[in-house]
């Protein structure tokens, strides 16, 4: 018996990345073009973006779950985000994500920012598409690993410190917080 773990058995958010840069970038560009042939706006692409992050999400939250927390899921709201902010972050792009913060007028809603993300550094956007944010892929991802955890809710992408990730709650996942936090 070998002693030496393969692939499948060490944990993500150690070791180095195995995945080349360039062949990411190529891939996820070739993703950019298959959507954007079977769609006319860029609402419609960025939506399309957003459900091919959500199968990436369905899968990687249940890894992380299984190989690092030994399947343990989060079940406060802020606990969950910093996971995403962490240690969802650091496996899928190697580092942790910019910033993580609360909206001031409503405490259903959170942002994830970061100033650059992957996904957008290596797409140039057409000028009649100016507004696209390829990063609705990640929003899909965030989406994914939220609802798939119990926690309803929509994340969009939008243009503000860099690319911002708002996170909107359900009513339920709210009242919910707010019924454990008052046991």
């Amino acid at each position: 018996m070998s002693s030496k773990l393969n692939i499948l058995d060490r944990p993500l958010s150690k070791g180095r990345s195995e995945i080349n840069i360039t062949s990411f970038a190529l891939l996820f560009s070739e993703i950019v073009q298959y959507c954007q042939g079977r769609v006319l706006t860029v609402t419609e692409l960025q939506d399309k973006l957003s459900e091919f992050g959500h199968h990436v999400g369905q899968r990687i939250a249940d890894v992380h779950v299984q190989r690092e927390r030994g399947f343990k899921r989060e079940i406060k709201i802020q606990k969950m985000l910093l996971f995403i902010h962490s240690n969802i972050w650091k496996s899928l792009f190697g580092k942790e994500a910019d910033k993580l913060e609360h909206a001031n007028d409503d405490e259903a809603t959170y942002y994830i920012i970061e100033k650059e993300p992957l996904v957008n550094k290596f797409i140039s956007v057409p000028k009649d598409k100016g507004s696209l944010n390829c990063a609705a892929f990640v929003a899909g991802i965030i989406e994914s690993i939220l609802c798939g955890a119990g926690f309803q809710a929509k994340v969009s992408v939008h243009w503000h410190k860099g690319t911002t990730f708002l996170i909107k709650f359900d009513d339920s996942v709210i009242a919910r917080e707010k019924a454990m936090d008052s046991k």
